[in-house]
């Protein structure tokens, strides 16, 4: 056996097995990526009991900052030390960073415990991902994946709804506490029932590599996330911020090319699809949250449905994505291949990206609503295949970092779409409501970033028609420039050459009911990879 273990390999799972273990897994990757949007609708209430509106971005900021930095650090360790142990520190710390959130006191304790959450939150993410690879063949992952694509989705729709819920009828610090019980049963189901391979082999850390990874993503998460909104593109702030980034990413470079045991190994960079799979998240992360965050706002002010409901016009794109990534997981699992759903998907987000920006003053809510129906079912085709795709090409000690590496993708090019997006909707907001508005009535208007739907409501019905109208326009013209950036997604997965994923025994199953309910009840074993590093067919330059 390889050497890259140094336990034997875990006994063959059933079905059941893998979906107990797994509940543990999407638990913690629900609670992760709930946090990202939870405290959205809670941020007013929170910064006028805690006096510090001038720190709310924050607030978000911290724990997307945390999550980021530590991303390649948990993937990596992961990989040397193995994933379980990783997985359990990364729900106690969430849990901590919980807790002590609720019961801050300050908008300075609040943020530190927030960045405290991300740095669990973060292993949370990589961790819930990366083990699939530890517990099921390539050809299974396509399944479990949708499935962790699908608490994605709900976690994103859900987090605004519960944080508003909470904070309308109980109380804001809830938002935090909730993720206590849900944390102590992942903690506990995961502790019980996952067994994973520990790691051997050498266990150096790259200490030099991941600082300078950390400050570059500090960098550039700052960068993404004040561009057009705390400072302006164009200020020194982001102008030093931008030469750090790129200064510190290529000391990374020559770090990561001298260290012995690197944080993010350079050879991941040679495999084709590992790059086509960093590059399509990073571009689907840019259209998906640049989009999806200015729905609810079209839904306000232009659809006048008040914040509450407005999170819950959003559930049909929810169910959109649930679906499609089930389904494509079952498909991809049943026939191991998998450039299909990222090409199908990169077509259907170009278009609906191109429905929603036909939308106007005019258009009914079911209309709006299978608009975002079909940009869940390309999301969900196109999201969470990138991760299968990666972990297939990386060899079985780098399948936590290459794991790690596109989800930061995803995630920093999230943070870029929306910080540009918005500009664009600022600059277009303002040439329109010149357009739309009497002339000297704009410029007495509050500044573009206080418009409230409040305040749109108290308009006289001639300058609000006017007003809907230019804010309709200025949001749905918007979308039109995903497009080409969903575009150039699709060209780079048609450059994709497809390796087929392994089944259960190592061979390609042909039949077409492989994998059926009968098969799987009657306690068909799903085998992991651990026992055949270096028989996986890996792409190469």
């Amino acid at each position: 056996m390889s050497a890259a273990f140094d336990a034997s390999v875990p006994a063959p799972r059933t079905y059941r097995q893998v979906l107990t273990a797994m509940s543990g897994l999407m638990l913690g990757m629900l609670l992760a990526a709930m946090d990202q949007t939870i405290v959205a609708t809670a941020l007013p209430t929170i910064v006028g009991e805690l006096n510090g509106l001038q720190e709310l971005s924050w607030v978000v900021t911290a724990y997307i900052l945390a999550s980021s930095v530590v991303m390649p650090l948990y993937g990596k360790l992961g990989d040397l030390y193995g994933r379980k142990p990783l997985f359990l520190i990364a729900i106690v710390i969430f849990l901590i960073g919980s807790a002590a959130s609720g019961i801050s006191q300050s908008m300075g304790q609040l943020i530190a415990f927030r960045a405290l959450q991300g740095v669990g939150g973060g292993g949370l993410m990589v961790g819930a991902q990366a083990t699939i690879a530890d517990i099921v063949t390539p050809r299974e992952r396509g399944r479990y994946q949708g499935y962790m694509g699908a608490v994605f989705g709900l976690a994103s729709v859900a987090g605004p709804l519960i944080g508003g819920y909470l904070t309308d009828y109980v109380s804001w610090r809830w938002i935090f506490y909730i993720n206590l019980p849900i944390g102590a049963v992942a903690l506990a189901v995961v502790g019980k029932v996952l067994k994973v391979p520990r790691r051997g082999g050498e266990r150096r850390i790259d200490f030099l590599g991941a600082v300078l990874l950390g400050a570059a993503l500090t960098c550039i998460v700052l960068l993404t996330t004040w561009g057009g909104r705390t400072v302006a593109w164009d200020s020194p702030t982001i102008y030093v911020l931008g030469a750090a980034g790129v200064l510190l990413l290529v000391g990374f470079v020559f770090a990561e090319r001298a260290a012995a045991v690197p944080i993010i190994p350079l050879r991941l960079f040679r495999l084709p699809a590992f790059d086509v799979a960093a590059s399509v998240s990073f571009i689907i992360g840019f259209a998906m949250f640049g989009g999806i965050a200015f729905l609810p706002l079209f839904l306000q002010i232009v659809s006048g449905a008040s914040a509450a409901n407005s999170g819950l016009l959003l559930v049909p794109m929810m169910a959109g994505l649930i679906v499609s990534a089930g389904v494509s997981g079952q498909i991809i699992s049943r026939t191991g291949h998998y450039k299909w759903s990222p090409i199908v998907g990169a077509l259907v987000v170009g278009a609906a990206f191109y429905l929603l920006s036909t939308m106007g003053v005019d258009t009914d809510r079911l209309t709006s609503g299978l608009y975002m129906v079909v940009l869940g079912l390309g999301i969900g085709l196109t999201m969470q295949v990138m991760v299968v795709i990666a972990q297939n090409a990386a060899a079985i000690p780098d399948v936590g970092t290459a794991t790690s590496t596109v989800t930061l993708g995803r995630l920093v090019g999230g943070s870029l779409g929306v910080s540009i997006f918005g500009s664009i909707f600022t600059s277009r907001l303002t040439d329109q409501l010149a357009q739309h508005l009497p002339a000297g009535v704009a410029s007495r208007l509050p500044s573009t970033d206080s418009i409230t739907p409040a305040l749109v409501s108290r308009l006289p019905a001639a300058l609000r028609q006017g007003f809907e109208i230019a804010f309709s326009n200025a949001l749905t013209g918007m979308f039109v420039y995903a497009i080409p950036i969903i575009a150039v997604a699709f060209v780079l997965v048609l450059t994709l050459r497809e390796v087929p994923l392994r089944g259960p025994e190592g061979q390609e199953r042909t039949t077409a009911g492989a994998g059926s309910s009968h098969e799987r009840h009657r306690g068909r074993h799903v085998r992991t990879d651990a026992g055949r590093l270096g028989t996986r067919p890996r792409e190469r330059t």
